[in-house]
């Protein structure tokens, strides 16, 4: 809560006589069911049902009245699976923010940071939101930072010769759905930010801060999808790496088939015992056929080396 001397506390229990345009932001995190009556009744607004919130249509994410903004956004969230987007919601209302929210974000203690050692600058609660959406844009960068430094490893490895298909294929998807979960997230703001400057209830100093990050959004939006093409472009080039090492183990056979089957053939031949075969009777008929399958080995093999195919 903010007093006439621009003097801000953080509270945790709202007294009974406080005026209401002193309050700023009033985060809850899992509220039970008394905090969300008590709210919606002080305020005159309506909280969206958990299911609501994690509508993806437009109208869902973003909706406004006379007196309210209500707003739905993802934040993307890491956890041992892997990465995803968790919906808070914000409602702006008069000068007062109010976040609902069913999980720790370091991005609201950084806000808290922002606002305690600067409270000036944060004269309602648009300005506490845009501070917040300012935290979660240079996150999203970090974040698209780190999947390019990854990929890059993941290039480097390819190129190795190391053979380990399985976890490159692995880390390829794994990359390409956090990559796609943070685009989510990122067109999502942009949406965000687009309506907002709509808004005839945002502050004016606030809409070029608003422009300069959806500029900064697009730039994101484009970084991410260059990760797509990187990740797609390394797939296809890891399965071409693979396909060629396959067509030459398909070369070995093929070549060993084709050197052993005149030997295989000779060997058929004077294995059939028919009764009327002369060589069977010759002296010299098995150091013979065994020549022969020598050669019949051996001549394959050098018209395969002055041909290059070997």
């Amino acid at each position: 809560m903010k007093d006439e001397s621009f003097n801000i506390r953080i509270i945790t229990e709202i007294p009974q006589d406080i005026n209401l345009n002193n309050i700023l932001w009033i985060d809850l995190m899992s509220p039970t069911e008394d905090e969300k009556q008590w709210t919606e009744n002080t305020f005159n607004i309506h909280f969206p049902s958990k299911q609501e919130m994690e509508e993806i249509e437009i109208s869902s994410r973003y909706w406004e009245d006379e007196e309210t903004i209500t707003i739905n956004a993802y934040f993307l969230v890491h956890e041992d699976e892997g990465v995803k987007n968790e919906t808070v919601t914000f409602i702006l209302t008069l000068n007062t923010l109010i976040t609902i929210r069913y999980r720790e974000l370091r991005t609201f203690s950084e806000v808290v940071k922002r606002i305690m050692s600067n409270p000036r600058h944060f004269e309602d609660g648009y300005y506490i939101l845009a501070s917040i959406l300012d935290i979660r844009i240079d996150s999203d960068a970090d974040t698209l930072e780190f999947i390019t430094k990854e990929i890059t490893k993941l290039s480097r490895l390819v190129f190795t010769g190391i053979d380990i298909t399985q976890q490159i294929l692995e880390s390829i998807s794994y990359y390409e759905d956090y990559n796609m979960t943070i685009r989510e997230n990122l067109m999502d703001k942009q949406r965000l930010l687009s309506a907002l400057l709509k808004s005839y209830k945002v502050p004016k100093p606030l809409r070029e801060e608003f422009r300069i990050m959806i500029k900064d959004v697009n730039s994101l939006i484009d970084y991410a999808n260059f990760n797509f093409d990187r990740l797609d472009y390394l797939q296809n080039t890891f399965l071409g790496l693979l396909n060629i090492e396959q067509n030459k183990v398909m070369k070995i056979f093929t070549l060993m088939s084709v050197i052993f089957l005149p030997p295989t053939l000779i060997a058929a031949i004077y294995g059939m015992n028919f009764q009327y075969m002369p060589e069977l009777g010759w002296k010299y008929g098995y150091p013979l056929a065994l020549i022969l399958m020598v050669l019949s080995a051996i001549t394959p093999l050098y018209i395969f080396k002055k041909k290059g195919w070997l």
